[in-house]
């Protein structure tokens, strides 16, 4: 027996009209086109990667201004994935360079039309938000990023890497993803910041 054969029947019509009301706006997005007053942008604006007990870890910070159809879409109840990808790899004169590591993360901002509440979530982690402005400068913000192990990495040695965002068109619903093909107002991508470091000998031993 499914969840849903469990609900009161309060919660059913919830339920019903949380859906009914993603429907409406995805048909409304996809039918009518507001004007964009500016163009969505996206940059990644400081990397910082740091060893934490045996761990590459990395901050990034980023600047992201979203347009109007994006807004709308997150106050009509759609949720949004922001992807930051990252590359890391060594440059080998005698070779083809070297990629050692290849990683995304995923991030979700959503608003709850229902409890007026916004979330940002990664994975099945979420953290409340008081409003959207909020959710957007806690985006804005990655700390303590797992990458690897550093003895995936040789000590003393210069590595290369490389950070991006973007909004992740894969992840939206599928009447999105059509209209996102039919127009930029849902292209959000930043350019591949660069990034370089090294792990020190006497970071292995922390």
């Amino acid at each position: 027996m499914t969840a849903f054969a469990w609900m009161s029947s309060k919660q059913k019509r919830a339920c019903a009209r949380q859906h009914l009301s993603m429907v409406l706006a995805l048909l409304l997005l996809c039918v009518f086109v507001p004007h964009v007053s500016h163009a969505a942008e996206a940059k990644v604006t400081q990397i910082e990667p740091r060893v934490v007990q045996g761990q590459l870890n990395l901050d990034v910070d980023f600047s992201l201004e979203l347009n109007r159809v994006m807004i709308d879409a997150l106050e009509r109840g759609v949720p949004l994935y922001f992807t930051v990808d990252i590359e890391i790899g060594q440059s080998r004169w005698w070779w083809f360079d070297h990629k050692v590591v290849e990683t995304s993360l995923i991030r979700r901002l959503t608003y709850n039309t229902l409890t007026r509440q916004w979330r940002l979530a990664a994975g099945d982690l979420g953290i409340p938000m008081a409003s959207f402005k909020e959710g957007l400068a806690a985006l804005q913000q990655l700390r303590d990023w797992p990458i690897a192990p550093i003895d995936r990495f040789d000590p003393n040695v210069k590595y290369d890497g490389k950070v991006r965002i973007r909004l992740d068109n894969s992840q939206l619903a599928r009447p999105l993803q059509i209209d996102a093909l039919n127009r930029g107002a849902w292209l959000l991508t930043s350019e591949w910041a660069p990034f370089d470091f090294s792990v020190r000998t006497y970071e292995y031993r922390k």
